[in-house]
């Protein structure tokens, strides 16, 4: 019997369990009462209740309009009374080829410090703080994107902000120097962390495109810290930053709004290094060339503590997968899913992954592997799917035959239906998130011109 008692009501409620139903008994405090009542019956007397039903169609629909100067404008509404708002560019690490390696990552450090406009980044900071703003620049292999979110009624001062920041940087002397140490460290911290993920990211794809693309290194190498300055800096600029590369997206706001603020601030803005069209581009499609690239590492000196860090061997095997354009992505994405992993100490229930390929068939079969997970990287040309392992080093030879088996039993099957659910669940409960949908809005407008719905993307996973 489970009793609920309410300090501020007059009476208590008693909830009884029976072999054929629930029933309740009220009793007021006068010492009066009801006769049993069924719950599993509507009351007398209550209106019925509307309950919310979910089909997964978007209340607002995904607006697009291209200025004159071919910059593209998109907007997603949304309930609420704050706004994500910025703009993504068609440029990153793959378009570096001509150019010292690091520009992209130069770029993202330097994003929002000072202006023709804002003195500062602290000047930048403090006019967002009055509408409660927050920013964030980030940079990826094919796309970098500036964002901010704030207040709706602070539209016209983020869109202004926005376009000073990607247009208007002055690139001064000092900020690039702190630039330089702050890539520094983070070269070095990326050396020392225990977490090998994102160098093996950077080994794979420079393994499997060595030297052309989406396989230029992300990070800035060391050798070319000093090398990059105001004027290379321009010089890409020139080439990379141009309106007809550039997409305005931005989320809780109307889109009327949205495009009347880019006419004002984005249509006929003169960058810093001039009007320039984007004459050298660099188009060259991904050539997947395939490779092995190793990497050895004495990490005995980073655990100072009593407890030191396991000696372990990390590896990744990829293969070739496809573009995020072509329709194999899907069944790519519902794959990946499939394997699914993680460690060997991760916590949670069927919604972690518990039930994937990587989990059943590696981490609870072999005691000794500390890591067995998949990843899956698409671009507008090609793509990688990847599974990254780890063990003690006495145990890579059986390492690799394990991850190696499990790419050959990729075909079977068994577990489709669940890795379907799982994908179509992660992506619906990722959407509830304002900033997702602002990238998710930015970087399909600006790779395929339109954006298909989440509703739209559901069905197609169900199709396959």
């Amino acid at each position: 019997m489970l009793a609920l008692h309410c300090r501020f009501n007059l009476y208590s409620v008693f909830f009884c369990s029976h072999r054929f139903g629930i029933a309740a008994y009220r009793k007021y405090s006068s010492g009066s009462g009801y006769p049993n009542i069924s719950l599993s019956s509507p009351l007398p007397g209550i209106p019925k209740p509307v309950f919310a039903s979910v089909d997964g169609q978007e209340k607002y629909e995904t607006k697009i309009t291209t200025l004159d100067n071919g910059l593209r404008v998109a907007s997603q509404n949304k309930f609420g009374q704050f706004c994500t708002v910025g703009i993504l560019v068609n440029s990153g690490s793959r378009h570096e080829a001509k150019y010292p390696s690091g520009i992209a990552h130069f770029l993202e450090k330097l994003a929002f410090s000072s202006t023709a406009q804002y003195g500062s980044k602290d000047e930048i900071l403090l006019t967002l703080e009055k509408h409660g703003g927050i920013c964030d620049c980030q940079t990826s292999r094919d796309t970098t994107m500036y964002a901010v979110s704030a207040e709706v009624k602070g539209l016209d001062t983020v869109v202004s902000l926005l376009s000073d920041v990607v247009l208007q940087p002055r690139l001064l002397d000092e900020e690039i120097e702190m630039t330089r140490m702050a890539v520094r460290f983070e070269l070095e911290d990326l050396n020392m962390r225990p977490d090998p993920e994102p160098l093996l990211t950077e080994m794979i794809h420079a393994a499997a495109y060595r030297g052309n693309t989406v396989g230029l290194p992300r990070v800035c190498p060391v050798d070319n810290v000093d090398k990059i300055d105001k004027k290379v800096l321009h010089r890409y600029l020139s080439n990379y930053y141009c309106p007809e590369r550039m997409v305005l997206a931005g989320v809780g706001i109307e889109h009327e709004h949205l495009v009347k603020c880019a006419r004002k601030y984005l249509q006929d803005v003169k960058p810093v290094w001039g009007m320039n069209t984007a004459a050298n581009v660099d188009l060259s499609v991904a050539q997947y060339t395939g490779g092995i690239i190793k990497m050895e590492k004495d990490m005995s000196d980073v655990s100072l503590g009593p407890t030191p860090i396991p000696e372990l061997t990390h590896i990744m095997i990829g293969l070739e997968s496809c573009s995020f354009l072509e329709d194999d992505f899907i069944p790519f994405a519902v794959l990946n899913m499939m394997m699914g992993g993680g460690g060997s100490f991760s916590a949670g229930g069927p919604g972690k992954g518990m039930f994937t390929r990587l989990y059943l068939n590696v981490l609870n079969r072999h005691h000794w592997m500390y890591n067995a997970t998949s990843y899956h990287h698409s671009y507008e040309d090609s793509g990688l799917l990847c599974i990254h392992a780890s063990a003690d080093p006495r145990q890579v030879r059986e390492m690799v035959e394990i991850i190696t088996r499990e790419f050959i039993q990729m075909a079977a099957s068994m577990e489709l239906e669940r890795a379907k659910t799982q994908l179509k669940s992660m992506l619906m409960m990722n959407l509830e998130s304002r900033p997702v949908i602002f990238e998710d809005v930015g970087r399909q407008v600006l790779s395929t011109g339109k954006r298909k719905l989440p509703h739209e993307l559901c069905d197609l996973i169900s199709e396959y």
